[in-house]
């Protein structure tokens, strides 16, 4: 992302895990960290996809760490594409390895946000985060487990008017039985095309408030 972004390489459940990790800058104070989840592996999905990206630049802009990482098959990181299973092993095994105790922030773009919600349903009630983002859930192609209760104030989900691979209703299908709000946004689709300055807008607001 730039000149101060530092490479890792991780141990995960099936292996090494390539990983990035942005700090903010110098004399700004650390909240935590902040995990990032790409979208799906087997459709050009990884840790430098611009939404992912834009989700660490906010993350770090409000004074947490940014780790993104490239999930099992996918350039470094070893193991093959499970289906959103190991996976969700994957996301875990960084968030003790990386975020053991601190102030955690969960984030996940399209299948990173499924992801993001197994890890959730398994970190629940003993490990919640500060915040949830959630942009672009693929709930027209997994069974994308529901938030916790506790955690909607927490949660922004984010999702494009005119999202041609995750169709919006099936987010609003997802999150009507939660009564959990979704954040629609007017013109957009999946990847937020033109839109990533308002798309890491909207992450701040809601990593600041």
């Amino acid at each position: 992302m730039n000149s101060a972004t530092e490479s890792l390489i991780l141990q995960g459940p099936a292996g090494a895990i390539e990983a990035l990790l942005d700090r903010p800058a110098a004399g700004q104070a650390l909240r935590g960290t902040a995990v990032i989840a790409h979208p799906h592996p087997l459709f050009g999905g990884t840790m430098d996809n611009k939404v992912v990206q834009t989700l660490a630049r906010a993350c770090v802009q409000t004074g947490w760490q940014a780790l993104r990482f490239n999930f099992r098959g996918v350039g470094a990181s070893q193991g093959v594409h499970d289906g959103g299973v190991g996976e969700t092993d994957d996301l875990l095994a960084l968030i003790s390895a990386q975020a053991s105790g601190g102030p955690l922030v969960l984030a996940g773009f399209s299948f990173g946000a499924f992801v993001t919600c197994q890890a959730l349903a398994r970190l629940m009630p003993e490990r919640p985060p500060e915040r949830v983002v959630l942009v672009g859930t693929a709930a027209s192609r997994f069974v994308v487990p529901a938030l916790a209760p506790e955690l909607h104030e927490a949660a922004l989900v984010l999702h494009g008017e005119h999202d041609d691979t995750v169709p919006l209703t099936s987010v609003l299908d997802w999150a009507r039985p939660q009564h959990l709000p979704v954040t629609v946004i007017p013109g957009v689709e999946h990847f937020f095309h033109g839109q990533l300055p308002l798309l890491k807008s909207l992450v701040v607001r809601h990593l600041q408030a």
